[in-house]
């Protein structure tokens, strides 16, 4: 007899507890205290779960992840889409994919990078140099905060490749803004948003050239780059100032901290007692270069060489005041507080930490921040209490070359649990334990924290251990790095997934997979095949957070959010203007015409149309494209949306609506007829 029961109300929103008993002749459904047999449905349910080769476990997980026809997941999973560029939105329990949101790479569903006015503006600054770049490796996706959680606001996301983050308004999940950051040249890990979302955090991953310009750019020898490495580059720590009513980062009200040529890596924000400052990971203390064209030994070989790497703690409060007090050079378009200057402020301490280090991550309570070294089989956690007394008593192993003080790793450590092999990333549950990827032993380890969550012997020991598949990178809990965590579940985010799945390979999909967190030891749910990238880092925010729009008011501008001046309104007509040199056309879209539907002009006009679906149902989405031109634009309910173009070819061309609305769908198009003088 094997029971299907309620995990501690994270079913209760969908109302019903099924209870099968399986292998005794009966199965009984229990809906609402209604009790129906259905002993005939036994050997229906046997066959096929024998046919399929399935099971009594298989289908206890099965039961704990399905989510009904018409039913609604507890939980989204906003991962980052890797190569791809964009965002993921996954259910969960279900693991369904329900969204992709466009943010580093044209996509043309949603009209993203073809042709409409708010996607042209998002995009028009976020190329570092000459060249456009139509491509991004999206990397680490950081959620609005309020009072430590979790808020529904938006959504920031680094590209690693170009240095680049945007701005995702979760009003809509439509990217609104993506910035190329000044002085950064890549970016990894080192994002994330304050408890309070005043400012979102960004730093360089490798080094760049010591204050480069980002439009002109900068020249080095190779002899200078071997020999003079660690005096010619340099990372980058940048506050994004936050714009708390439009969720847009301000450069001009923005400041950054030169770091010393370490590279680096993974971040996460203080909260609570730690609230103020930022934890940043750092490997390549060593500063080496590679070179082995040139004789040298490869990078990985130098940059493994010290037994510690350093972990950055940085005061961006009293970097605050240092900005205040005018002690910053202007560099590049922001506002700089070089090495220098941090260090003779007391801006930016160093600790030890296991060398290869890829995950600092801070408990829920504020106090202690776990970091994991990939050759060390523990997880070492510090103590911010230690950290600061430390600091006080200046109880420091010496300085770096840079002058920055150096805490001693012992006067830091509160604690230490070892783990495993290749211990990664960390995040926490609601009852005081830690979860970490092992990236060499390809599992979970659960571990407990120190007080207050834990004491005596449960205090600092590892409690379960679950194999995944394979070569876990990162994962996630429900609220797992706020002040709030939910628990219940955990996503693995695994790079490889072999014999997981149908071979579609050589290229194979990477696997993320769900885990139980709800009974005495975690258990292996489910798995989804991720086909469109490589996803590095996911959060998991309760859909009760999320709260975008169903229908925009009419007239409402995507670009801006506001009720558009271009808006056709009530009466008044749509209508087609032609002055000398171009033609302005104001549009509206319902189902199933488009008025006007036939556009004159003359060649060599500048072409504008302001396209306002007056739709006000839910989901009337209508889109609108031009053959022969690189115009696709989505247009939802309420929305007014602008594209500009040059009506270079003579000829008539149909336009149509390229998002099915009705059933005269196909009746819906239209022409552009571009006449000669």
């Amino acid at each position: 007899m094997i029971g299907f029961l309620d995990r501690s109300g994270l079913l209760s929103n969908r109302g019903r507890v099924i209870i099968a008993l399986v292998g005794l002749g009966a199965l009984f459904v229990f809906a609402g205290g209604v009790i129906a047999c259905a002993e005939n449905a036994q050997g229906d349910l046997m066959s096929i779960a024998a046919a399929r080769g399935i099971s009594p476990d298989d289908a206890a997980r099965a039961l704990k992840s399905f989510v009904p026809p018409g039913g609604k997941d507890d939980y989204l999973i906003f991962a980052s889409g890797g190569h791809s560029g964009q965002v993921l939105v996954v259910g969960v329990p279900s693991m369904r994919l329900l969204r992709v949101i466009a943010v580093f790479t044209p996509e043309p569903w949603q009209g993203y990078g073809y042709g409409s006015d708010w996607s042209a503006q998002a995009l028009a600054d976020s190329s570092p140099g000459k060249e456009e770049i139509r491509w991004g490796d999206s990397h680490h996706p950081a959620l609005s905060e309020t009072d430590g959680d979790y808020d529904g606001r938006w959504l920031y996301i680094n590209d690693r490749a170009h240095g680049r983050i945007a701005m995702v308004d979760l009003k809509d999940f439509r990217t609104k803004q993506v910035i190329h950051v000044p002085n950064l040249q890549t970016s990894h890990g080192g994002i994330f948003a304050t408890p309070d979302t005043k400012y979102v955090h960004i730093s360089s991953m490798v080094p760049a050239l010591k204050r480069w310009d980002a439009k002109v750019g900068a020249s080095v020898t190779v002899d200078e780059h071997l020999n003079n490495y660690g005096d010619i580059y340099r990372g980058y720590s940048t506050f994004l100032k936050i714009d708390q009513d439009t969720g847009r980062m301000a450069v001009e009200d923005s400041f950054q901290i030169e770091l010393p040529p370490y590279t680096q890596d993974l971040a996460d924000a203080g909260k609570g007692p730690s609230y103020g400052y930022a934890f940043i990971n750092s490997y390549n203390s060593e500063r080496a270069t590679g070179g082995v064209n040139f004789g040298r030994q490869p990078l990985e070989v130098g940059a493994s060489e010290y037994d510690f790497d350093y972990l950055h703690v940085i005061n961006w409060q009293k970097a605050e005041e240092v900005i205040a007090a005018g002690n910053y050079e202007e560099v590049n378009g922001i506002r700089l507080i070089t090495l220098e200057t941090a260090v003779a402020e007391g801006l930016i301490h160093l600790v030890p930490e296991p060398k290869s280090p890829h995950g600092v991550d801070v408990a829920p309570n504020g106090n202690y921040l776990t970091v994991s070294g990939k050759l060390d089989p523990h997880v070492t956690v510090y103590g911010f209490d230690k950290i600061l007394a430390a600091i006080e008593a200046e109880d420091f192993e010496g300085t770096d070359d840079y002058g920055i003080p150096i805490v001693r790793f012992d006067a830091a450590v509160a604690g230490q649990v070892e783990v495993g092999a290749g211990p990664l990333h960390t995040q926490y549950d609601n009852e005081g334990n830690g979860y970490t990827s092992l990236f060499l032993e390809t599992a979970v380890a659960k571990w407990s924290l120190g007080e207050p969550y834990h004491s005596g012997d449960e205090a600092w020991q590892l409690v379960d251990k679950l194999g995944v598949h394979y070569n876990i990178g990162h994962l996630a809990t429900a609220h797992g790095d706020t002040m709030n965590p939910r628990g219940g579940y955990l996503v693995a985010l695994n790079k490889w997934s072999l014999d997981r799945f149908t071979n579609v390979g050589p290229l194979l999909p990477q696997n993320f997979q769900l885990v139980d967190l709800t009974g005495e030891t975690m258990d292996l749910l489910y798995d989804m095949p991720i086909g469109v990238g490589e996803p590095h880092y996911a959060q998991i925010v309760s859909t009760d957070v999320i709260n975008p729009e169903q229908v925009y008011p009419l007239g409402t501008s995507a670009m801006t959010g506001e009720i558009s001046a271009q808006a056709i309104e009530g009466g008044e007509q749509s209508r087609i203007e032609h002055r000398p040199g171009e033609t302005e056309v104001w549009m509206t879209v319902i189902r199933s015409q488009y008025a006007p539907d036939v556009v004159p002009v003359k060649l060599g006009d500048k072409v504008t149309i302001h396209l306002t679906n007056i739709e006000q149902t839910l989901d009337a989405t209508h889109g609108f494209s031009i053959p022969g031109k690189d115009i696709m634009v989505s247009i939802d309910a309420g929305e007014t949306i602008t594209i500009e173009f040059e009506a270079d070819t003579p000829g008539s061309f149909s336009f149509y609506c390229t998002e099915f609305c009705s059933a005269l769908h196909l009746e819906m198009q239209g022409w552009l007829i571009v006449e000669e003088e």
